[in-house]
């Protein structure tokens, strides 16, 4: 061993002895720096659980949308277009015009049906005219029988009292046969009597039938009347609620056709459609109060609640929902619709199928 190494060994022993010791001595020579990285460990793991403790309170998504049920407008009648007194994307009440469809034809049928309708309840008034006189007829008949009747009790009184003088010798029996065939004229008279009286009192039912057949040709030309009425006010296409014209497409001199969409009409009722994940709905009820951040307003928010939840995720209600009993099964956590309405009427415009972020506070 020469010399150099002789000196190299001693030097090695000492840095060995210092070790880890070597460190701690560092750290200590630092004490500020230490106390400063154990306080900002502190307070991150203290900001940490007050974040966990705060977010636990809320749930939010980014799938949510403004939603509405818009309706389709189109015609119930076929005619030329006279008139569309509204343009795209207007408000209008409810009962404001929106398309005027020429209405000369439909007035037409109107009256006619109005006529016919008039004609009808003059037959009927016709036939109860000549019911109150078959009536009458019936009373003069009744009058007839009793008459006849009348005459038919002294002719027999007659009879017998000259049967009795011929049986007795105080008559002759030429005058017994003349009181018999007069006593049988006025039978035959009566007869005739009660028979007229009965063909008056059938006649009676003749014309109630005859009534009843004019009351439902009555009924059927107030019903065509009623329906020509219908067609009449469908010429003019009137906005259902308070809403917004979208996507209109039915202009002056145009011709529409029964079922032919004219215009989208959006109703001023809204509100937000949230898809929130399953695992989201653990405290959510209806009536929690909602925070809605719009994407087209991002420094406007607007205040909600939740509405009500849809019974059943949306893949259940889709055109082809999933078969789970089939294939290889993959479990795919599910979003569920909610129904946010505003606490009160939004002050930007809103149109559906805008992006909303809303966050429900559920605890």
């Amino acid at each position: 061993m020469d010399a150099r190494t002789a000196e190299q060994i001693p030097q090695q022993r000492s840095s060995h002895e210092k070790g880890p010791d070597g460190g701690l001595s560092a750290w200590r020579r630092r004490p500020l720096l230490v106390a400063g990285i154990a306080l900002l460990v502190l307070a991150m793991v203290i900001a940490g659980l007050i974040w966990w403790l705060n977010a636990r309170n809320y749930e939010s998504t980014d799938d949510a949308f403004i939603d509405a049920r818009t309706v389709s407008i189109s015609s119930q009648v076929n005619g030329a277009i006279i008139d569309v007194p509204v343009t795209d994307n207007q408000l209008v009440s409810a009962g404001t015009p929106l398309v005027h469809i020429d209405d000369r034809d439909y007035r037409a049928s109107l009256d006619q049906a109005i006529a016919q309708v008039h004609q009808a309840q003059a037959n009927i008034s016709n036939i109860d005219a000549q019911i109150d006189a078959q009536q009458a007829r019936i009373d003069q008949a009744q009058e007839q029988v009793s008459q006849a009747q009348s005459a038919l009790t002294f002719a027999q009184q007659q009879n017998d009292r000259y049967v009795t003088l011929y049986k007795s010798g105080s008559g002759t029996q030429e005058q017994a046969q003349q009181y018999a065939s007069n006593l049988r004229q006025q039978q035959a008279s009566l007869d005739a009597a009660q028979a007229n009286l009965i063909a008056a009192q059938k006649q009676i039912g003749v014309f109630d039938t005859q009534r009843g057949v004019a009351e439902a040709q009555l009924a059927q030309m107030q019903a065509a009347q009623d329906q020509a009425q219908v067609n009449l006010d469908r010429t003019i296409i009137k906005a259902p609620v308070e809403g917004r014209v979208t996507r209109l497409t039915a202009a002056k001199g145009g011709y529409a056709q029964v079922g032919q969409a004219l215009l989208m009409f959006v109703p001023i009722e809204i509100w937000v459609t949230a898809n929130f994940k399953e695992t989201q709905l653990t405290n959510m009820r209806p009536g929690q109060p909602v925070d809605i951040e719009i994407d087209a307003f991002p420094d406007h928010r607007i205040h909600g609640h939740v509405d009500s939840v849809q019974a059943g995720s949306g893949t259940a209600f889709s055109l082809l929902p999933a078969e789970n009993a089939t294939g290889n099964y993959v479990k795919i956590v599910q979003r569920v619709p909610v129904k946010i309405t505003f606490d009160s009427p939004p002050d930007v415009e809103l149109g559906p199928g805008m992006s909303v972020v809303p966050t429900v506070t559920v605890r």
